[in-house]
């Protein structure tokens, strides 16, 4: 290839195959600081981490600048929110559709999550609603209406619990 990369090929973003830039201790150890409270100020989370509150500003910038870092958010508990019913929602979907399918997802109010997986199904949603009328509303006349849509499944959930997930304050591996 002649000239630079573009820039998406420099960051490794949109490209198949490209990992991210490794992350070091002091990132994975930001990180973990984050996931346990996001509202502490960088002034506790540079003591938290050993490092000074400008070391801090700068990584964390750096970790939302390069997308590691995408939000912060509140853990909403849904079913005292006013959201009881939560499902799984498989979907089904014509071949090259999944750009116009993923966006009216987006668009559907209680999907909360969506990802396209591999399988005999397409994309899994997770999606919570007040009750099941709710719920059906949204499966039947929402989702199924959308075009490229070919079927769904819905599984509900009964309970549910967080895993362990990552270990961000360790090194990989």
């Amino acid at each position: 290839m002649n000239g630079p990369a573009p820039p998406a090929e420099r960051s490794g973003e949109g490209w198949p195959g490209r990992a991210a830039a490794p992350l070091d201790e002091v990132d994975r150890a930001i990180i973990a600081e984050l996931l346990r409270d996001g509202r502490m100020s960088v002034r506790t989370l540079a003591e938290h981490v050993h490092i000074s509150r400008a070391s801090a500003y700068a990584r964390l910038t750096r970790l939302i600048d390069d997308g590691v870092i995408t939000g912060f958010t509140a853990e909403i508990a849904p079913a005292k929110a006013g959201l009881g019913t939560s499902a799984y929602v498989s979907v089904t979907i014509e071949q090259n559709s999944w750009r116009q399918v993923s966006a009216r997802l987006r668009e559907i109010a209680y999907v909360e999550h969506f990802a396209m997986v591999g399988g005999d199904y397409d994309i899994l949603v997770l999606v919570r609603t007040p009750d099941n009328a709710a719920l059906r509303h949204m499966v039947l006349e929402r989702i199924q209406d959308i075009p490229g849509v070919r079927a769904t499944r819905t599984w509900l959930v009964f309970d549910e619990a967080r895993g362990r997930g990552a270990e961000w304050g360790k090194g990989p591996g």
